[in-house]
């Protein structure tokens, strides 16, 4: 640490001195006439004769990632936001003022350079800098050994480095973009309309989740930041949208894991006169378009795993899942004996948990973990979807499909309820089971009932975790991983 800290003092000094110079550390605009990659990508298959022959002046900018010095001479690389390109620096061609100025250059300092392009004797495509400028010095020292390092909150804490020294991590920032930019444009050909629904709302619903609270002054009222956006997008079917999407953050006051962050970005949409089984191979294709579109294939290594996303993919119902697992028919239809096997499981059970639940806590320990390759799992028990439409041939399970990739979960659809008398029957369920202790249950929402006897089409919706969905495609096994800034705790 003494040796770090001397290297900054040794840099702070250097700003001095380049002030004594008459140099600006922290300069202005600078006209950019190239990037590197581009330059690589246009002139890379051009020989030595050609370039010297058309002397081809370029103006760079960029961060400075390595140096070599030779006396009266330098060899360096600058890295801009498209690639890194090589820098030769002359005494000769910059003069002793320019040269001394150079110098006091470090790696981290940003500089901008014009100059004719020339190869090298090993044949480098290389800039002949014949003036630069100091745009940012740089006070901290670049880690020489990031890759190395131990510590991965490290480099989730100071993604700014993180992103300056390991190409591939911003490589999964780009792909994630593109990601997003290919589903919106999945769904925008489809009559999809992409809407913005409130953040902070006065009933968290949507989702069966904790919520965050906070206080608004003003209207002396306590407010929710969203667990879903579900029940305002559901507004706008009664409205009159018939094919809505919203892609932003959800906030869910959670534990934090490889697979959850307190917030995160979710896919939501909603198409009137559908049912849960029109998404499924909307899912399909929605996801194996993506992959093609973006990776340029629909095969993708997942931890160890090969997992092919070309459909169809296959599809089980939420019983017979269990069934294939080994769970016996008297688990399956008996609370007593299911809260006991989820007990064993692991289960942490506060008693007096419907069937559907227990079930639910029997399948996330027994089926979830072993289904890699793609897998719909249809029919959900009603105990643990409020917000579903009934099956019309047992109304004990809804019409609801959650979609697993590399034993987690990715997706979550049904047939929306439009029945507003079904609904508030559940939603009084559900405040029951708040009552008795259980924070996640959902709350009574009365505008979302009136809203619903004005009538809303038949209609069905899907949740996408962006988050997952760009770790399966990138091969990334932390959410913190594919997300820029993830929370962290505070500090030492």
């Amino acid at each position: 640490m003494e040796d770090y800290n001397e290297l900054i003092r040794q840099r702070f000094k250097k700003l001095d001195e380049l002030r004594e110079m008459g140099a600006k550390p922290y300069a202005g605009r600078y006209e950019v006439t190239a990037a590197a990659q581009g330059l690589l990508e246009k002139y890379g298959s051009i020989g030595r004769e050609e370039l010297e022959k058309g002397r081809i002046t370029v103006s760079v900018a960029g961060r400075i990632v390595a140096l070599r010095s030779f006396g009266k001479a330098c060899f360096g690389h600058i890295q801009d936001g498209t690639g890194r390109i090589q820098l030769y620096f002359q005494k000769n061609a910059l003069g002793e003022g320019k040269f001394s100025l150079f110098k006091k250059l470090d790696i981290g300092d940003f500089i901008g350079v014009k100059g004719a392009l020339f190869r090298t004797k090993t044949d480098e495509l290389t800039i002949d800098a014949e003036d630069f400028t100091l745009l940012s010095k740089s006070l901290r020292p670049l880690p020489e050994k990031w890759h190395g390092l131990t510590d991965v909150e490290l480099r989730y804490r100071q993604r700014y480095v993180d992103l300056i020294v390991n190409p591939e991590v911003k490589k999964v920032f780009l792909h994630r973009t593109r990601i997003i930019e290919a589903i919106r444009s999945f769904l925008v050909s489809r009559g999809f309309l992409e809407v913005e629904t409130p953040m902070m709302q006065t009933i968290p619903g949507g989702a069966t989740a904790r919520p965050f609270k906070t206080h608004h002054n003003a209207l002396d009222m306590d407010l929710y930041l969203r667990i879903a956006p579900e029940l305002y997008l559901k507004r706008l079917l009664v409205g009159g949208f018939e094919r809505v999407y919203e892609i932003n953050r959800n906030f869910r006051n959670e534990g934090i894991s490889t697979r959850h962050n307190p917030e995160f970005t979710m896919l939501e949409f909603y198409m009137a006169y559908a049912d849960y089984r029109d998404l499924i191979e909307m899912t399909e294709q929605m996801i194996s378009t993506v992959a093609k579109e973006v990776l340029g294939t629909t095969v993708v290594e997942y931890e160890g795993h090969t997992i092919n996303l070309a459909p169809p993919w296959k599809r089980i119902s939420f019983l017979d899942s269990l069934r294939e697992a080994g769970v016996t028919s008297d688990v399956l239809t008996d609370a007593g004996k299911a809260g006991d096997h989820a007990k064993k499981l692991g289960a942490n059970l506060k008693g007096g948990e419907p069937l559907g639940k227990l079930l639910n806590e029997i399948f996330e320990a027994v089926v979830e973990p072993k289904l890699i390759q793609p897998t719909f799992i249809t029919d959900y028990p009603t105990d643990i979807s409020p917000l579903s439409k009934r099956c019309e041939d047992d109304p004990n399970f809804v019409e609801r499909f959650e979609l697993f990739v590399a034993g987690r979960e990715l997706a979550n659809a049904f047939s929306e309820l439009n029945d507003p008398i079904d609904q508030k029957e559940r939603f009084l369920k559900q405040v029951t089971e708040r009552e008795a202790g259980d924070e996640e249950a959902h709350q009574m929402d009365d505008d979302f009932i009136r809203a619903l006897e004005y009538g809303m089409p038949p209609a069905a919706g899907e949740g996408i975790g962006i988050d997952r969905l760009v770790m399966l495609l990138t091969g990334a096994v932390s959410i913190r991983d594919v997300i820029l800034f993830p929370q962290m705790k505070k500090e030492k």
